[in-house]
């Protein structure tokens, strides 16, 4: 990067703690947390306020690859090597429930927008559908020939999209659990795919070095960028739809405007491959995890006008894009470059729909209690089955030295 000026992004702070790789880190809702999953097995929650001590979470038996925050921030979601999926209640208890989810490695679990179920995606070649709440396993889907890499839910919560090590992305149609569309233009496995804010798109990366963005109506390949020298390994969309970033084996993070189908920056932090990246809900941040076990969490700055208008404004993302909500085509290949944004993103005038701060707080709230209300339900059942399984035990073996010391 060259020198910094206050339109750039900034590192903020990085975090250490994990003792191997860092392979996924989510924001929680009001950005007060940030989890991260390393292959050391635990799972960190970290706090954004300063000097505040961190959460290590340990449950799974092996590798963490894959956390995600439910929508109310409540719960937090864990997948792994060891072929569980651990749902946690995000404080200093650290308890949670096991899913013994999948035959081989859960690679990705997401929780649909309205908290009620959650997808996983496995070594298995499959993608499963869970309750939330039931904890109950809804369904799967099965037409993957290789592992499966990433699953997501679309906003509206009606799509499926998975990436996969069979070179295809898949369209899924959650209420008919059939496949829509699948996208072949990959040349190598595909590692990470995620839904447009506006669910009209896809952007999917590669170990090909792409990133490649589909329409999800028309099926057309819209954008198409190879900017970095190693395999891509995560990606994410900041909440106004015209940015993202993007993580790779090369070491550095890029962002791409998508408006304009341009890369803005490249940055350098990582020793050895960033191989997660994710956008905070408002934008304001950003976090990225790497193979030299640190988790780095920038700040934004050169969107202001766009995260504020997120959270000012209910509005549809992508506001520059067309009225069709989808975004710009651009040539194939977009060449290496750098340059600020040269545009102020001012969001075009439209009415607010403003909802009373103090009833969404509320609600929030409500939802929020009964998220962590259920999980401690099942915990308090997993006890209460494991009590009655050694009372029972007890009352085997009193029965077994009554008959022997019977005459």
């Amino acid at each position: 990067m060259t020198a910094h000026c206050p339109e750039d992004p900034s590192l903020e702070r990085h975090f250490k703690g994990h003792r191997d790789a860092v392979t996924s880190v989510d924001f929680s809702l009001n950005t007060k947390q940030l989890a991260s999953g390393s292959m050391d097995s635990c799972l960190m929650v970290w706090h954004m306020k300063p000097q505040t001590r961190a959460y290590r979470f340990a449950g799974h038996k092996d590798a963490v690859t894959c956390v995600n925050f439910s929508p109310s921030g409540h719960l937090l979601a864990s997948g792994s090597r060891d072929k569980t999926v651990r749902i946690w209640v995000p404080n200093v208890k650290g308890e949670s429930t096991v899913f013994r989810a999948h035959t081989a490695t859960v690679r990705s679990v997401h929780f649909c927008s309205d908290g009620q179920s959650f997808v996983t995606a496995s070594d298995d070649k499959t993608v499963k559908v869970w309750s939330t709440h039931r904890q109950k396993f809804l369904f799967s889907l099965s037409q993957h020939i290789n592992w499966v890499r990433c699953a997501k839910f679309s906003p509206d919560g009606r799509l499926i999209v998975s990436a996969s090590d069979d070179k295809t992305v898949k369209l899924w149609d959650k209420t008919s659990r059939e496949c829509v569309h699948s996208y072949c233009e990959h040349g190598g496995f595909v590692t990470y795919v995620d839904f447009h804010p506006s669910g009209t798109c896809i952007a999917a990366a590669g170990m090909d070095n792409t990133v490649k963005v589909w329409d999800v109506r028309t099926h057309r390949l819209l954008q198409h960028y190879q900017l970095h020298s190693a395999a891509v390994n995560a990606l994410s969309f900041h909440p106004s739809g015209n940015y993202l970033v993007t993580a790779s084996s090369d070491s550095t993070l890029k962002i791409l405007d998508l408006m304009e189908g341009r890369l803005l920056y490249t940055l350098h932090g990582h020793q050895g491959p960033a191989t997660t990246v994710a956008f905070s809900r408002t934008g304001e941040y950003f976090a990225s995890g790497g193979s030299d076990e640190q988790v780095m969490v920038w700040k934004s700055n050169f969107d202001v006008v766009d995260y504020g208008e997120v959270l000012r404004v209910q509005r549809p993302p992508a506001t520059r894009a067309s009225s069709s909500g989808t975004l710009p085509e651009v040539d194939p290949l977009v060449p290496p470059g750098r340059g600020r944004s040269q545009e102020s993103m001012q969001s075009q005038s439209q009415e607010p729909v403003s909802v009373p701060q103090s009833l969404t707080s509320t609600l929030e709230h409500i939802v929020g209690q009964l998220d962590v209300l259920t999980q401690t339900v099942s915990i308090l059942e997993q006890r209460l089955t494991l009590t009655e399984d050694k009372l029972k035990q007890c009352l085997e073996n009193q029965q077994l030295i009554m008959q022997r010391t019977t005459p």
